[in-house]
């Protein structure tokens, strides 16, 4: 099999990442475009070890759940815009369960529910890339930008106010950077950070946000992200839901990581936090801006410690909790906390590692806090698979394995394992 090679292949099933798994003479491929049980034509891209990759050229035998993309599939979140939602949750809910049996050497038999989610406005938090006179997303793979509007990720007037920043921008020198742009679930906050290739002069950047409608703009001064400095209005917005009766409040700044569709976030932290009992002692790690946390102190009565080591989410997370009693946030790595065994086993440990999930420091002290029970939140199947390995070998007994599909369109789906010691 040579690169250029073209092949009529019968599409098997899905794998992680967008691919989907043909076969040529036994060796495997991994096909872009496809829906499973599909005959399509597929050229090749490239050969690897033990594996090809390729693309579909065109379908002989097209998937009923096979529908006409919106748009290019290429463009940064939209790897499945070619599949019925319906088939994207279930093909999503196959790729948990096989990274389980095939990384995790764990078989779970019972079905993996996927919350769905409107597919269009649904993203609060994106970076974006500007380029050439242009900002857009990343095609897959490139560093060739795509209309973001077009993905119908973002709000009609978000697109709005993207569109506008490029066309000033435009007018400029020709500036290159990445743009931060994060709203509240409502949009009635919006903010913009923008960090350059070079350095950029902070009035050209007020002039360029001008007007627009957004409630707060900052720059990063200097290369490499340094000095983040406020340009206009407020660094931060803040979402109001309530959970269970109860109203919970969570500020971030625009450089803070968090959960990003607006559609599902009240539904996915309710979730989370009716798996842990009234008056239970929890340890919140990669704790973010609270979110949890401050979810568990008001709804649940929780003793919670949050821990976050990321500088801007880790004032978020001060902040918020000022508005929960008996909840401790510090600012510490989460291998430098687990280090230190408490003298009291805590009732729930919360994990909600970066997508390489947690590293062989972090899972060691975790096992070592001996928690009843353990929420693994992932981004990644396959970390998430490889990590539970771990607890189920400690003695954990996997209780549920959940799913939220915060990212419509794409390959990636949000999962929340429930993990309890017998007894």
């Amino acid at each position: 099999m040579k690169p250029g090679e073209t092949l009529t292949l019968h599409i098997d099933k899905p794998a992680a990442g967008g691919w989907m798994i043909a076969r040529a003479g036994g060796q495997v491929v991994l096909v872009s475009g496809a829906v499973p049980d599909e005959r399509a034509v597929v050229s090749i891209d490239r050969v690897g070890k033990g594996v090809a990759y390729g693309h579909v050229t065109s379908i002989e035998e097209p998937s009923p759940d096979r529908r006409q993309p919106f748009v290019d599939l290429a463009c940064g979140g939209c790897l499945y815009a070619h599949i019925a939602y319906p088939r994207q949750l279930d093909i999503k809910s196959q790729v948990i369960a096989d990274a389980f049996t095939r990384i995790g050497r764990i078989a779970w038999t019972d079905p993996i529910a996927v919350a769905a989610s409107p597919d269009e406005g649904y993203r609060m938090r994106s970076r974006l890339h500007v380029r050439h006179r242009r900002i857009g997303f990343f095609r897959e793979s490139t560093h060739d930008l795509c209309d973001a509007r077009a993905t119908r990720q973002l709000l009609p007037e978000t697109s709005d106010v993207v569109d506008e920043l490029a066309r000033r921008l435009a007018a400029a020198n020709d500036v290159r950077g990445e743009l931060e742009l994060s709203e509240n679930v409502d949009a009635s906050g919006r903010v913009v950070h923008f960090e350059g290739t070079e350095s950029v002069d902070r009035r050209v950047w007020a002039e360029a946000t001008a007007g627009l409608k957004l409630t707060g703009v900052t720059l990063s001064e200097g290369i490499g992200g340094g000095g983040t400095v406020v340009v206009a209005g407020d660094p931060h917005v803040t979402d109001v839901f309530s959970v269970d009766g109860h109203e919970v409040r969570v500020r971030r700044h625009v450089q803070s990581f968090f959960q990003g569709n607006r559609f599902l976030l009240r539904d996915f932290v309710a979730h989370v936090i009716r798996q842990i009992g009234a008056a239970d002692e929890v340890i919140d790690l990669y704790a973010g801006t609270g979110l949890f946390s401050v979810s568990a102190a008001i709804v649940r009565g929780a003793r919670v410690v949050a821990v976050e080591g990321d500088r801007f989410a880790a004032a978020d997370l001060r902040a918020n909790v000022a508005q929960a009693e008996g909840v401790d946030a510090l600012r510490q790595s989460v291998e430098l906390f687990v280090a230190r065994v408490p003298r009291r086993a805590p009732s729930v440990v919360i994990v909600d590692p970066p997508r390489t999930g947690m590293s062989r420091e972090a899972l060691t002290g975790v096992l070592r806090l001996n928690a009843r029970t353990v929420i693994y939140v992932s981004c990644d199947v396959a970390t998430l698979a490889r990590d539970t390995r771990r607890f189920v070998e400690s003695g954990y007994d996997i209780q549920t394995i959940s799913a939220f599909d915060l990212f419509p369109n794409t390959p990636h789906v949000e999962t929340v394992v429930v993990m309890r010691r017998p007894g």
